[in-house]
């Protein structure tokens, strides 16, 4: 049971060449397999850190290691709609352009404040994951951006700068940061409970 989180996140990070290789390969059955695997590896990282809260393992070496898989198995998915879909990617540059830039920006000043990655696990940032899975949904599944992918890029450039702002104020490097509210609590001096959605 302790072993599980580690196995379910090594699961996940493998799913990520997989479906890269089903991208390249642009097989009829592409998508849907691509989809599933998605929706697998969105199970996959949810499970991991109920079970590892049940089995008394959450810790900070485990959300780093979940924060980073996720980036690797989210990033997976966006090549492969590229493939997929290159004309229509190439259409939204703008705002494929602006959350890698938002994505980057969480890095490199958690890095130069911290000497370490960002791994905030923040609300607004799960809200942001869930508009994702739509997005690549329609992208992958059918081909279309929208709607949907208009979310996507609205709830990320505010997510992002919601970790940015929990990465200034936060005195020290802490993980599992809800908001930037309660960075900003926790640099009064003030406890703050952790809570945990999702993962």
């Amino acid at each position: 049971m302790k072993k599980l989180p580690y196995i379910l996140i090594a699961v996940r990070f493998i799913l990520a060449p997989v479906i890269l290789l089903l991208a390249y390969g642009k097989d009829e059955r592409s998508s849907f397999l691509i989809l599933s695997l998605m929706y697998f590896g969105l199970l996959t990282d949810i499970f991991d850190g109920i079970i590892a809260r049940k089995a008394g393992v959450s810790s900070e070496k485990l959300r780093r290691l979940d924060s980073q898989t996720d980036l690797v198995f989210w990033l997976s998915l966006g090549v492969a709609a590229y493939l997929l879909n290159l004309e229509l990617i190439k259409s939204e540059w703008k705002g494929i352009a602006l959350l890698f830039t938002m994505e980057a920006l969480c890095y490199i000043i958690s890095w130069f404040r911290f000497g370490k990655e960002t791994c905030t696990h923040a609300w607004l940032s799960k809200l942001w994951g869930l508009s994702l899975l739509l997005a690549l949904t329609f992208l992958i599944g059918f081909q279309k951006t929208g709607w949907a992918f208009d979310l996507t890029v609205i709830l990320g450039f505010i997510s992002h700068v919601d970790v940015i702002l929990i990465i200034i104020l936060l005195p020290k490097w802490q993980y599992d940061v809800p908001s930037s509210y309660h960075a900003w609590r926790i640099r009064k001096g003030k406890h703050v409970k952790k809570t945990v959605l999702f993962n």
